[in-house]
């Protein structure tokens, strides 16, 4: 029920609650916008009710009904990053319990901050034009007239109208296609996703899109240059969703597809139901960044089925999904996998608090976010703080199996709804009544409350660490002498993951003086690699070290893919590098219409650029 206020909704009311959407689609890419109906099904949640709130921004709404019924609107005043409040008035009042259909009658901006409209030049077949949506956090405001707030959950029907070189797909199960009876040269797809979710995970695209089976239930989907590396990258699928379902229980969402997406993609993957998203930069040749997958994956149970009520409680999607993806993880691996993973998780925590401030309270666990746009605060934070805090309590409270029972009879007791903290944290005491004593000495306002690090450094197995440590150590601690005893040898017997262990630990010391990057790379070759999360870090660090022929590479970089985990670290080195502020600024202005409206967005707060000059 959306009785809980949440700060980043209009329409996050008591009055009312939408069951379903109905949607109808005509994609326009000349004019690049969505031109369609969306009929809501709403039960009202208080007696004699006369209006429905919901969110927009930037529509442009034409006619709305109640039953069929012409119906009042009135558009409240505009919020800079909320929107705009849409006050339909029902003809009719109603009581608390009985149900009405709104429907709406409205089109998208070429601007909707959840649409990203590709030229062909923007794809890999530089044939078709593209379109994917992005709704997380409140976008989907930006192509609905919704209540965009993860507290209210809906199933959806949808029919999406293109031209009929192309496909559409969007998060639910397909339905089918047929030509459009109102233009021959479009084809009609349709779409039903039976389980009620948030707003949010609402997402199309459309595309010159191939497919290829990977799983009983999955198939893999891109543009057909992409398609054949992200069927071989993405094969573990299966065997991870089984043992998602063996930690966790029923996958219930039927179809688990992956479809990869053109560089500009801002995420490493975003959790769509039936249809996970995922960037380009995962497609390493080795299948070693699918981890990301699992991530996903775990998604599936923490965040669409047990939903944050707000998005100030987002902790509890993403800290349980790192929790439940390392589980993975160490079912597919090892226990010390596992640890290694968490202690890189410890250091991105370390670099958020880092580059947030250690007083920032959007480093708190549950931040406060009136008056906050959800994008600003997004980092490593609930990730990695909500993952040590559940990996303290695991430790507390009887080791993983233990833990990862409480984890899973917490998704049953939570399955199909919405939850705070405080609920969480009362069901945690609830479970484990019989060791009341071990969790009130837990420090949880600090844990939840406080800004910076947590109160707990866990102490994770260095096992798998211990290498990339020692590595780290012998590049610190080289003098100019010592140069010549480094070789390729070094990195034999490192997985990639210690690779980008190694790097990680040299990003958080002092920078290499320019001898040591130059040796790094005659013995290395780290230009060469293809694998993102290596060449990230390596070109972060040459840049700290003051290499200027590495400056042109990490723009590069940089530019031709947009995830925010690669792109907005490198260009905060460049612009740091004094001599290089201007070429940096320069070089986004010249990329930002490539470039997601998030990215725009946080790369100019980065980068103190005006985003009206660009």
């Amino acid at each position: 029920m959306a009785s809980v206020e949440d700060p980043c909704s209009f329409a996050s009311s008591s009055k009312c609650t939408t069951k379903h959407l109905n949607l109808s689609y005509h994609v326009d890419f000349e004019r690049r916008v969505l031109k369609g109906k969306v009929a809501l099904t709403v039960e009202i949640l208080e007696d004699r009710c006369s209006s429905v709130t919901l969110d927009t921004r930037d529509l442009k709404i034409f006619s709305a009904t109640a039953n069929g019924q012409s119906a009042k609107f009135n558009m409240g005043p505009e919020h800079s990053f909320l929107g705009t409040p849409l006050e339909i008035t029902l003809p009719f009042e109603l009581s608390r319990g009985q149900q009405v259909i709104v429907e709406v009658a409205y089109e998208t901006a070429p601007k909707a901050t959840a649409l990203q409209w590709l030229t062909p030049d923007q794809t890999a077949g530089k044939n078709q034009p593209y379109l994917f949506s992005q709704c997380q956090a409140i976008h989907c405001r930006t192509m609905i007239p919704c209540q965009d707030t993860p507290s209210v959950k809906h199933s959806y029907y949808a029919q999406v109208s293109v031209p009929k070189e192309l496909v559409a797909v969007m998060s639910a199960m397909r339905d089918g296609q047929e030509p459009d009876p109102k233009d021959s040269s479009r084809l009609i797809y349709r779409f039903r996703q039976p389980v009620p979710m948030p707003s949010y995970l609402i997402a199309i695209v459309v595309g010159a899109l191939e497919s290829r089976e990977i799983g009983p239930r999955s198939l893999v989907w891109s543009e057909k240059e992409y398609v054949d590396k992200a069927a071989f990258e993405f094969s573990e699928t299966e065997n991870m969703l089984k043992t998602a379902e063996s930690l966790a229980g029923p996958y219930v969402w039927g179809q688990y597809d992956i479809l990869v997406l053109p560089p500009s993609f801002p995420y490493g993957g975003m959790e769509n139901p039936c249809l996970t998203f995922a960037t380009p930069t995962l497609l390493a040749g080795d299948r070693s960044l699918s981890n990301v997958i699992a991530h996903e994956i775990s998604h599936s149970w923490t965040g669409n089925l047990v939903t944050n009520k707000t998005w100030e409680h987002f902790w509890l999607n993403e800290g349980h999904t790192v929790y439940l993806e390392r589980m993975i993880g160490r079912s597919m691996e090892s226990e010390q996998f596992r640890q290694f993973k968490a202690i890189g998780g410890w250091k991105d925590l370390q670099e958020s608090v880092k580059t947030f401030g250690e007083n920032n309270p959007l480093t708190n666990l549950v931040p406060s976010l009136r008056d906050v746009n959800p994008d600003d605060a997004f980092s490593s934070v609930p990730y990695e703080k909500g993952f040590a805090l559940l990996y303290h309590l695991e430790e507390l409270l009887g080791g993983p199996v233990v833990f990862m029972g409480f984890v899973k009879s917490y998704i049953q007791m939570f399955a199909y709804t919405s939850a705070t903290t405080a609920e969480w944290k009362a069901y945690l005491f609830t479970y484990f009544q019989d060791k009341v004593d071990v969790l009130n000495k837990v420090d949880w306002n600090t844990w939840m409350h406080t800004p910076g690090m947590p109160p707990v450094k866990p102490q994770y197995d260095t096992t798998m660490a211990d290498s990339c440590i020692a590595l780290c150590t012998k590049w610190t601690t080289a003098g100019e002498g010592d140069l010549g005893g480094f070789t390729a040898a070094d990195l034999k017997t490192l997985s990639s993951h210690q690779v980008i262990e190694f790097l990680s630990l040299l990003l958080q010391e002092e920078p290499l003086p320019l001898t040591h990057v130059k040796r790094m790379q005659e013995a290395y070759d780290f230009n060469s690699c293809i694998n993102a999360e290596i060449r990230a870090r390596w070109l972060r660090m040459c840049v700290k070290s003051r290499w200027e022929e590495a400056v042109p590479k990490a723009l590069q970089m940089a530019t031709e893919q947009g995830r925010m985990k690669f792109t907005r670290p490198l260009f905060r080195e460049v612009y740091n590098f004094d001599k290089f502020r201007d070429e940096a600024v320069r070089m986004f202005k010249a990329h930002r219409a490539a470039m997601h409206p998030v990215m725009v967005d946080l790369l100019s707060k980065d980068l103190k650029v005006d985003p009206t000059s660009c």
